[in-house]
């Protein structure tokens, strides 16, 4: 695999288990979409790779992102992930990941799966960008923009344009590899 071209940005070894195992890769599981939805807001004003090398200990310290179970969290709870010191302690973050898991579930009540309706912008079929140079990526487009005031109008919380585009491409939405990426 070594030999195999890839993404520019996938300079690391944490990047490219990334880059070849999940980025870009359509995702219809509830549980790694609110995985997803969370990691995509605690990345906010931090690096990707800062977010993969701390992913084991917050997928740990929030239960295996199941979202149920962060609906439940308390001031006690929070109060223990802000003395993780494996963890972002960002607590208007750790507030935010419960804020949306109960939004997520609202959801859920109403499409029957957050699936059904994070997939619906796209009509269930990923956008495949066909990029020639990773210098043509979008920070964000008028689908995040439509997305993101769509999740903030429902009360999620850390979900702008900016993050719910990165989100759209980590779930597979949009497929922005380049088109001489042999992983695309």
């Amino acid at each position: 695999m070594a030999n195999r071209k890839r993404c520019s940005w996938a300079t690391t070894d944490l990047y490219r288990d990334y880059h070849d195992r999940e980025w870009g890769k359509p995702v219809h599981d509830d549980t790694k979409l609110f995985e997803m939805l969370i990691l995509e807001g605690m990345q906010a004003g931090l690096s990707w790779l800062t977010i993969l090398k701390k992913r084991e200990a917050l997928r740990a310290a929030f239960d295996g992102f199941d979202y149920r179970k962060v609906t439940l969290y308390d001031q006690t709870k929070i109060e223990e992930l802000m003395r993780d010191e494996r963890i972002i302690r960002n607590r208007l973050k750790i507030e935010s990941a419960i804020t949306n898991a109960k939004e997520f579930m609202k959801i859920q009540k109403e499409y029957g799966s957050f699936d059904r309706y994070i997939w619906s912008f796209v009509g269930d079929t990923p956008i495949d960008h066909q990029l020639k140079s990773e210098d043509e990526i979008p920070a964000k487009d008028a689908l995040s923009d439509q997305i993101s005031k769509d999740l903030k109008r429902r009360g999620f919380k850390f979900v702008g344009s900016t993050i719910i585009y990165s989100f759209m491409q980590a779930i597979g939405m949009v497929n922005d590899h380049v088109i001489d990426c042999d992983f695309r």
